[in-house]
Formats: structure tokens, sequence, C-alpha cells
């Protein structure tokens, strides 16, 4: 039997997958705040930013943004209809949420933007596109971005000096371990979970339908990230905050 997605249910699966999420990204968080600390720099004294959220899943950095500046305008991107479902339940009118493929032919005109954007965030998603799609995807925000706007990626990026990417993992990995967060539900029991509940149904046979696949990892460094955005046109790029392997690299436009 399928049941109705509440908005209340809808807020507990969030805060489910933010648990599950915190077993995968150090100082999960702590880059959340990070991201609005430098897209709130970059948009001060402008009347109403616009703000895109690239991967936003079920929307968790974009409710953390939304709550934290109202007057912002804030589009969250993607393609998983019970991620997207989950995070219009759960914010309402405060998010604008696309069903939209990052990477596709005219993607970017598909978001309907109506102007320039100010910023566009994501976190733990860009990953999966191979390399020569990441490449036109950061062209075609350098291009949607107005001078000074700011391309926000927070992710685990390795270096490609082996010894550093070692102890930059293990750092990670001692952080997680004093922050508990092993002991958090994990992604595979979170859809398991997802797959069995009444009021999911109809979302994850469209799911099926779909045949997502999020492709895997591109695999790419710090550097090679940071040298994509470059050639991409952005006129600085590099990170402002690390733990570990995590990161959140910035690109000036």
């Amino acid at each position: 039997m399928t049941g109705h997605l509440t908005p209340a249910a809808a807020t507990e699966w969030i805060r489910r997958w933010d648990l599950q999420q915190e077993r995968y990204a150090v100082d999960r968080e702590e880059r959340f705040t990070v991201i609005a600390d430098v897209v709130e720099h970059v948009t001060a004294g402008r009347r109403r930013p616009l703000v895109a959220d690239l991967g936003c899943g079920p929307g968790s950095l974009a409710a953390r943004l939304a709550a934290r500046n109202p007057g912002w305008e804030i589009v969250a991107v993607d393609t998983d209809p019970l991620l997207l479902e989950l995070g219009r339940r759960h914010c309402g009118t405060a998010v604008r949420f696309a069903d939209v493929a990052i990477g596709s032919p005219g993607w970017i005109e598909a978001l309907e933007l109506g102007g320039p954007l100010d910023a566009a965030v994501s976190t733990t998603a860009l990953h999966y596109l191979p390399q020569p799609a990441l490449s036109e995807v950061y062209e075609r925000l350098h291009s949607a971005l107005r001078p000074g706007g700011v391309l926000v990626n927070a992710d685990h990026f390795d270096h490609e000096a082996p010894r550093l990417a070692a102890l930059a993992q293990h750092t990670g990995r001692r952080r997680a371990d004093r922050l508990g967060t092993a002991a958090h539900e994990d992604w595979q029991s979170w859809w398991t979970a997802a797959t069995a509940a009444p009021e999911l149904t109809g979302l994850m046979a469209e799911r099926r339908r779909r045949r997502l696949d999020s492709g895997g990892d591109n695999g790419l460094s710090l550097e090679s990230h940071t040298d994509l955005l470059r050639k991409a046109g952005f006129a600085e790029a590099g990170p402002v905050w690390q733990y570990g392997h995590s990161y959140v690299l910035v690109g000036v436009a």
C-alpha cells in the first residue's frame, strides 16, 4: 500500500539522511557553515542573491542556506525524484527544487535562473562526473556566474603526493572516530529502509524507472580540480577550508 508523504515524515527521513551522511563527510556541518560563510561574504550588499545548489539530494545544504539567509533565492538541482520530493516537502517555498541533470545539454537554461548566479555550491556531488563532463560543467558555471561570483565545491579530494594523501585520509578517519559518526546508520541501511516505507513506494518506483546511477568517483585530485577551474576561466581557485582530505574548494569568477 502506498502511503502519503507528509512534511513531518520528510523531515524525519532527511534527519536520518543527514546522520548517515556524517559517516562519510568529515565535519559535514562545519563544511556547510564554511560554504554559507563564503557565499554570504561574496553576496554582501546584494538585494536578493541567486544561489544554485548542485546535486542537492534532499536539500540538506539548501535548507541550511535558506534558514540562515531567508532573502536568498536558492535553486536546488538534482535528478533523484525521491530525494527531490523529500526536499520539497521539508523546505516548502524557501527553496525551489529543479529536476535537471547536471551536465546534460541545456542544463543551465533548464534551471530558468532569470539572471546570472551569485554563487553555485555543491557538496559531495560533482565527483561522479568524469573529467571531460566536469570540465564542461565548470565552464558553463563560469559563464553563468556574475563577475566576482563563486563556485564552492565541498568534497573529498586527495593530494597527488601519495604520502600526503595517506596522512590526510588518516587524520580524517581519526577525526571521525572521535566524533563517533561510524555508529550512525549507513548508506545502504537508509536506502533499505526507504525502499520498505509505504509513503515512499511511488517515488522508489520512479527512481527505479529512471535507472539512476551515481557513476562512481572520477578520482580527481585537489590539484586537478584547481587546474580545471582555472582552465574553465575562473580568475582564482583554491581551498579555503580543510580537515583530512575533506575540502571546501572555491573558484572565483
